[in-house]
């Protein structure tokens, strides 16, 4: 049986580590930048949550292509990127613990045998193993700065339950829409379809994170879902972070300087 990684905490061993993974710690940026759904692993405890290789690979465990989207992005923009290190299937780091699919059974390619009937105590180990602690380090970070502007990276795949999904990317927003606006009106030259709260919008209860560390903090946010298979490539990778780096910082800028405007 594997050692316990905590005392509190019934899910990691020392072998699988924290719940989280951070790159580029000293980066000088006021952007912020977290990857939810970064990882497909699973730990050892679970045993792989009864699921074969293909499904773990698939997109329903994690956002394919979006850690390196993320690593690129805190690279270029010198900006500090918190990972998650788990399968959303073991707990999606982008919902709060009441959330019916924080720890999902059913998903749109298949059932999760290690998720059925979690009990109490199931889930709340669960939710102190894995998502407390990714989010304590949210909030350690951001209150060891003196400006923050918030930004999550996903990835979705273009075909949703038989559905084509045309867009390239979209920018997700609350009611803080000031980066999204921004950034959607500097993404007219682009030859990339992008929109507002597409693919997913508030409604579908994406935004918990963005909410969270955010809109609750005042802090400016955006959420980023790109397409997967524009980052199937280090190429591609590359053509969506040299569209996305100018226009948040320009929006960010844009942003900061109405804010001076005002004050004065």
């Amino acid at each position: 049986m594997a050692r316990e990684f905590k005392l509190d905490n019934k899910i990691l061993s020392k072998e699988d580590g924290p719940s989280f993974e951070v790159f580029n710690e000293e980066g000088q940026s006021p952007f912020l930048l977290i990857c939810e759904h970064a990882s497909n692993q699973v730990p050892e405890s679970l045993n792989d949550l009864g699921l074969n290789e293909e499904q773990q690979s698939s997109h329903v465990a994690w956002d394919i292509g979006a850690k390196k989207l993320a690593l690129a992005l805190s690279s270029k923009l010198d900006a500090v990127l918190i990972a998650a290190r788990y399968s959303r299937l073991v707990y999606d780091c982008n919902r709060p613990p009441e959330a019916s699919d924080a720890m999902p059974y059913e998903t749109e390619l298949c059932k999760v045998p290690g998720n059925k009937n979690l009990s109490l105590e199931e889930r709340s180990a669960r939710t102190s193993g894995i998502y407390q602690p990714f989010h304590q380090k949210i909030n350690d970070e951001i209150s060891n700065r003196n400006d923050t502007a918030l930004v999550t990276v996903h990835s979705f795949t273009p075909v949703f339950y038989g559905k084509k999904r045309e867009i390239c990317f979209g920018l997700i927003c609350g009611d803080d829409d000031r980066i999204t606006s921004e950034m959607l009106r500097l993404c007219n030259d682009i030859n990339f379809e992008c929109g507002k709260n597409m693919p997913y919008g508030p409604s579908d209860g994406v935004l918990h994170t963005v909410l969270k560390h955010g809109e609750a903090n005042q802090n400016p946010y955006v959420m980023i879902e790109v397409r997967n298979d524009l980052l199937a490539t280090d190429e591609s990778i590359n053509q969506i972070n040299d569209i996305l780096v100018p226009r948040l910082i320009t929006s960010l800028n844009t942003i900061k300087n109405s804010n001076s405007i005002e004050r004065k």
